[in-house]
């Protein structure tokens, strides 16, 4: 029986809770680990503001690209058991604070609307904290189902409170 093809994937990584620096780069490496995936880039990591209530830590966020052969609704059963190794909690709070979140931002060209994944990831056009990282380590010209060019997302954000970390 023959293998899937490899599909490009992107992955958002986020922390604000228990050391996130070492959260998210732990959370790189792992992703290496996943079956039938390994890692191709990764971005640099970001200190970035809350999106949610602002008495929150900064998060430390990144954008990693993988070539799979996991059918997208598996890889995302991978990516939530990786938050689980984590000791990511629900806390109920929409935005809150976490210690890793995981998103299957883009999988290859498609468009997914099921109740357990949407891709593009919601709210991936207008969130800096994701486009900035992304456009990192895309290939020049990355065409985003339904959004249009990233170059063209990109000119429509403010980078504002965003800072490349070391």
């Amino acid at each position: 029986m023959s293998e899937s093809p490899l599909i490009a994937a992107y992955i958002g990584l986020g922390s604000n809770l228990e050391s996130p620096r070492q959260q998210v780069s732990r959370a790189l490496d792992e992703l290496g680990d996943l079956p039938k995936t390994h890692c191709t880039a990764r971005s640099s990591l970001y200190r970035t503001p809350p999106m949610g209530p602002p008495d929150q830590p900064d998060y430390i966020n990144a954008v990693a690209a993988v070539a799979t052969s996991l059918s997208a609704e598996m890889l995302l059963e991978e990516l939530q058991r990786l938050e689980r190794l984590h000791r990511r909690v629900e806390s109920g709070e929409r935005w809150g604070p976490r210690t890793l979140d995981l998103d299957l931002l883009l999988f290859g060209d498609q468009q997914i609307k099921t109740t357990h994944l949407i891709v593009p990831h919601t709210g991936l056009g207008a969130r800096a904290f994701v486009l900035y990282p992304l456009a990192e380590i895309a290939p020049p010209g990355l065409d985003i189902p339904r959004l249009g060019p990233l170059s063209g997302l990109l000119e429509r954000i403010s980078g504002d409170g965003i800072e490349k970390v070391a």
